[in-house]
């Protein structure tokens, strides 16, 4: 393996328990352990909106590198980076893109759009591009007049199915793990929950604050649905309390209102769980077909007829939990993550 020195920019805590940092930690570390030498450049965490003199002093940083090393940018830095800066870069960069940061639910449309300003922009200056999804490689390619030969998809990997058996809860847990973001449906979810009532469960949500007005609002939706005692908030917790999270539950429910990849699918094929969730972005690819319920976005009513089917027919969950586990045995482990970007930063 070369030694030839490459860095990779990421903003913030890289340990944060999000699936763009968890996936973006574990290149890292596979590509160290490949025995390339790879500097970790810790940029702001106010990324993807820092302050002029933050934006400038990461362009200085990034633009400091000798010529003959190669960038790996992470996308939340790329996507709104200042095109003009981002040109005064020599080394050359690739692009660590989950999705488009202008696609992001929410946005004000004039900060959206000029998200997806600078996003092209630094796309014709970035010497190649890598994806977690065939989905965002499609995107890439029919909005932003991306080449293909230009993109390279590094499926998320995953670790082993944990070997302690699974301790079903009683009542029956639905797992729903996403940051508390509009993106991740969790307003949808929880007014499917109060449509279900009738039958016994619990659900817990787990992720951190990211827009805390969504978190706010979604406690306040619990109470007004009076599901307080059912469904628990648990922010952000430690990997080993999220693996005993994914041992307890029967279901995980995520109502995404988009993905570019959706790590927490993987993770849910892996501990063998059926899965609902919604037909958007790559989640159709990314789900095995016999594994998951997949329904229309922003629709509570079919969410939670799948989240009833599921809980009323324990023959399909049962069968839907088998193909899920078989799924979970097939997905790349990070050494097959690691082993396409290698390739690129060879390439590049």
């Amino acid at each position: 393996m070369t030694s030839r020195p490459a860095a990779f920019a990421i903003p913030g805590d890289i340990n944060r328990r999000t699936g763009g940092y968890i996936y973006e930690r574990r290149l890292l570390e596979g590509l160290r352990a490949e025995g390339r030498r790879v500097e970790h450049i810790v940029l702001p965490s106010s990324f993807p909106d820092p302050s002029p003199a933050e934006m400038a002093a990461s362009i200085a940083t990034m633009a400091a590198l000798p010529a003959e090393c190669p960038l790996i940018v992470d996308g939340l830095v790329f996507g709104s980076a200042d095109p003009e800066g981002y040109r005064t870069i020599g080394a050359p960069t690739i692009a660590m893109l989950h999705h488009p940061l202008g696609l992001e639910t929410g946005l004000a449309p004039d900060w959206a759009a000029e998200l997806l300003r600078r996003e092209k922009a630094n796309l014709e200056h970035a010497r190649h591009v890598v994806v977690p999804s065939p989905h965002t490689a499609r995107i890439l390619v029919s909005q932003f007049a991306v080449p293909e030969q230009k993109i390279s998809i590094a499926l998320p990997g995953f670790d082993p199915r944990p070997a302690a058996p699974r301790r079903p809860a009683d009542p029956p847990l639905i797992l729903s793990v996403g940051l508390m973001a509009r993106r991740k449906g969790h307003d949808v979810l929880v007014k499917a929950l109060a449509q279900i009532t009738d039958l016994g469960w619990q659900a817990e949500i787990v992720g951190g604050p990211h827009e805390q007005a969504v978190e706010d609002e979604l406690r306040d939706q619990i109470g007004a649905l009076g599901l307080a005692g059912r469904v628990h908030l648990r922010g952000f917790l430690s990997d080993a309390e999220v693996a005993d999270c994914y041992g307890r539950a029967s279901i995980f429910a995520l109502a995404t209102r988009y993905e570019g990849y959706g790590i927490v699918f993987g993770e849910a094929m892996v501990n063998g769980l059926p899965i609902v969730t919604c037909a958007t972005g790559a989640v159709p690819e990314t789900v095995a077909p016999e594994a998951g319920l997949l329904v229309p976005v922003d629709d509570d009513e079919a969410f939670a007829d799948a989240l009833r089917a599921l809980l009323c027919d324990p023959q399909r969950a049962a069968a839907m939990a088998q193909a899920s586990a078989a799924a979970g045995e097939a997905l790349p482990g990070w050494q097959d993550t690691a082993a396409v970007m290698s390739r690129v930063l060879d390439r590049v």
